[in-house]
């Protein structure tokens, strides 16, 4: 270890980089700092694009910047303190991190770490500096991670170490929405053999969800989704019923209620449309019907819902990465996958070459991907 940190020094390389909301990402030359107490920098293997990372670039303030935070990668230097890492490890990297050591961390109920939890300003949680410059001015981070350059340096409770077998260019979607949606399903939701499910958006998120409640043993899993070519797509990934609101006369809540005759079990939001929470808890049943919500709005963070919907048992449920702690429960999610307990491969819809990421951006707003797999130069 303390030869890594000796030999750590400034590194130049390439990274994408975004210079204004929604204009395309430039691949520029950006020197990289050496990691600082307790953080480690990070080769980049491979980077998925997430929605969020598109939400944030369509709408935050916060430039120049370096996007990109469900990624793999390989541990090139360890900064002071670190003892968890040593070069040439295996890693995710996590837009939460666990300290292990604050009230959440200790605490069987939360994943959101007090330490690291989720870093919106674009600097490093330690310092609140950044570790990224080009043409002499500094480059702001994302979600303390930014994985569109080919190294990153990031705080050690935001990097878990994996077995070295999982291949990387698969397992970086286990970094955020894969691994999202089979938490809310299995830790958030906890869904119980023969239930009915209905997921509310088809993407990434939503199909993770899927596939969660099917392996969990519900009996229907109803996909609601406006775009029409979801439909077989999603039956791969355990969709039992198929619902696009645009073929109905009635609103698809009352749809959903008709034929489950009185409601689901679970209902999941995985769309970011806060109007739709509402949607999603008037499709539950009355009793112990489960609304989650998984999406992040645009606009409208504020949700409205009756009342009444609580009075009648319903219970309306917040998911941060699924539940899982990211350093306590990663790996195993990862030998889960190794064991083929869940898909993971058949959501990479297209693979990239890091000079070709708008178009990854393109993919998809145009909604014709799930995920776009971003290979670096090695």
């Amino acid at each position: 270890m303390s030869t890594s940190i000796k030999q750590a020094r400034v590194i130049t390389c390439k990274a994408a980089v975004a210079w204004g909301a929604g204009q395309p990402l430039v691949v520029e030359e950006v020197e990289v700092n050496p990691p600082q107490p307790e953080e480690i920098r990070i080769k980049v293997v491979c980077t998925s694009l997430c929605r969020s990372d598109i939400t944030a670039w369509e709408t935050q303030a916060i430039f120049p910047r370096i996007f990109g935070h469900e990624a793999s990668g390989i541990v090139e230097s360890v900064g002071p303190g670190v003892t968890e890492f040593n070069e040439g490890d295996h890693v995710l990297t996590v837009f939460i991190g666990e300290c292990k050591t604050c009230r959440q961390c200790k605490s069987d109920k939360s994943n959101t770490c007090e330490v690291l939890g989720l870093e919106r300003r674009g600097v490093m949680h330690s310092d609140q500096q950044t570790r990224f410059s080009t043409k002499g001015k500094p480059v702001y981070h994302y979600c303390a991670v930014s994985s569109f350059s080919e190294y990153t340096v990031v705080h050690s409770g935001c990097a878990v170490k994996i077995s070295s077998i999982a291949p990387l260019e698969k397992i970086c979607l286990l970094s955020c929405g894969l691994s999202a949606g089979l938490g809310a399903a299995w830790n958030v939701a906890d869904i119980s053999k023969g239930s009915t499910v209905v997921i509310f958006g088809l993407g990434t998120v939503g199909l993770s969800v899927a596939q969660g409640a099917k392996v969990r043993g519900a009996s229907r899993i109803i996909g609601v989704d406006t775009n029409p070519e979801k439909c077989e797509k999603a039956k791969a990934f355990g969709v039992t019923e198929f619902l696009n609101p645009n073929d109905n006369n009635e609103p698809v809540q009352q749809v959903i209620k008709r034929i489950t005759d009185g409601g689901a079990d679970y209902s999941f939001e995985c769309i970011g449309d806060t109007e739709m929470i509402t949607t999603a808890l008037q499709s539950c049943c009355d009793g112990w019907g489960l609304a989650v919500t998984l999406g992040v709005p645009k606009l409208k963070p504020e949700v409205a819902a009756h009342y009444g919907l609580f009075l009648s048992g319903r219970t309306l449920k917040g998911s941060l990465f699924g539940g899982w702690k990211p350093k306590t429960d990663l790996p195993s999610l990862v030998n889960r996958y190794l064991k083929k307990e869940f898909m993971v491969d058949e959501f990479i819809t297209h693979n990239l070459l890091f000079e070709d990421i708008n178009q990854a951006f393109n993919l998809m707003k145009e909604g014709k991907c799930l995920r776009s797999v971003i290979h670096m130069p090695k």
